[in-house]
């Protein structure tokens, strides 16, 4: 029997992720200033108009309407926002539990990892991340012309009954210029992003495309729609492929499980696969507000694991400080180092900006061999 799955991603013009990276750029400007900051930024766009509200704790001196600003002409917008800064401080109930280690909030985070792709990723949400990833340099540079910052994907994959994979339908949604030649847009489109993505990976061409299926997109970004912190919080992780605990990682400091957690459920589930033990690999944590180690560890590898899931576990807890301090120090994670993490996905890439070589030190497989010695 044949089935079909499909995911879908965002470039970094689309208005969600306009406020994703608004939001932790200041939470980078902080933290470049002080490693202890509290941030939960949240951000609206819509228009010409940001809102920017939230809590910050920090004794950084900072301008979040100049990083606003900055933020949307680096993505590649041409007007100059109006920002409204409604942030305070961060409540002292929930300090007092975070300053002695405990978890920021009550929640429950995933982290998956496969052996479909070399990144230990699902390929469909791989490939429709690479898809506006390349659109978007081609853009960047000029190669691809009339192209504006927003952008989607949406990559439709189907499985035969032993699981092989080949390319269904491709879509691509890309904002372009009112003046621009629709043949030459969408054979660009095709041949330059499509084409050279599925050769990538090797798979077909022959697949079904749709690329601006409502027949034009002139009006973009924020002016076309308005934007939200952490609306996207499917495209940021597994494109579907597995759940997702609910809390969005955009704008929160690392003593927020929503975010640290979720990337140290990453790390494990993928050292977990690389290590032979499994070939696919879902873990739930889950935390109490203002307690430090999680409540649960939950593990399930879909019938691939060649030892028993107790095992696993009892592996985990073993050599693993999974509180938020243990995974802030094993991660690295108080680095001014998330602007550019909804910039492809928060998983399955080697580098957060490869330009400087910033490395996502959840994405390492240094703990394989603690893994291997359960085999």
């Amino acid at each position: 029997m044949k089935q079909l799955f499909t995911s879908e991603a965002v470039s970094i013009g689309h208005p969600d992720h306009v406020c994703d990276m608004i939001s932790d750029s200041v939470l980078d400007a902080c933290l470049a200033q002080d490693p202890e900051s509290r941030v939960a930024c949240e951000t609206m766009a819509k228009d010409d108009f940001i809102i920017l509200s939230g809590e910050i704790t920090t004794k950084a001196s900072i301008n979040v309407e100049q990083i606003a600003k900055d933020t949307v002409k680096k993505i590649g917008y041409d007007y100059v926002p109006r920002v409204l800064n409604l942030l305070s401080e961060q409540s002292p109930d929930i300090a007092q539990g975070v300053d002695i280690g405990g978890a920021g909030d009550q929640g429950i985070m995933f982290g998956y990892a496969n052996s479909e792709t070399e990144e230990f990723m699902p390929l469909a949400i791989t490939m429709a991340h690479e898809l506006v990833k390349r659109a978007t340099t081609l853009r960047r540079n000029g190669e691809f012309k009339w192209a504006g910052p927003d952008m989607k994907s949406q990559v439709t994959l189907e499985y035969d009954e032993n699981r092989n994979a080949t390319i269904h339908t491709m879509l691509m949604s890309i904002q372009h210029k009112e003046d621009y030649d629709e043949k030459e847009f969408k054979n660009y489109i095709k041949e330059q992003i499509m084409d050279k993505i599925a050769e990538k990976h090797n798979m077909n061409t022959d697949f079904k495309v749709l690329i601006n299926p409502t027949g034009k997109f002139v009006i973009g970004g924020p002016e076309g729609d308005a934007g939200l912190t952490g609306r996207k919080i499917i495209v940021d992780t597994y494109g579907g492929y597995a759940p997702h605990g609910g809390g969005a990682f955009s704008g929160k400091d690392p003593s927020k499980v929503d975010r640290s957690a979720a990337y140290m459920a990453r790390y494990l589930a993928k050292n977990i696969v690389a290590s032979g033990v499994a070939k696919e690999c879902l873990i739930q944590l889950s935390y109490a507000i203002g307690v430090k180690q999680p409540i649960s560890i939950y593990v399930d590898c879909k019938g691939t694991n060649k030892v028993e899931v107790e095992k696993i576990i009892d592996t985990i807890y073993k050599n693993f400080d999974l509180s938020p301090l243990g995974i802030i120090n094993k991660l690295d994670l108080k680095r001014p180092i998330y602007s550019e993490t909804c910039n492809g996905g928060h998983f399955g890439r080697k580098y957060i900006d490869e330009e400087n070589k910033i490395e996502c030190t959840w994405e390492k497989l240094d703990s394989v061999d603690i893994f291997k010695k359960i085999l």
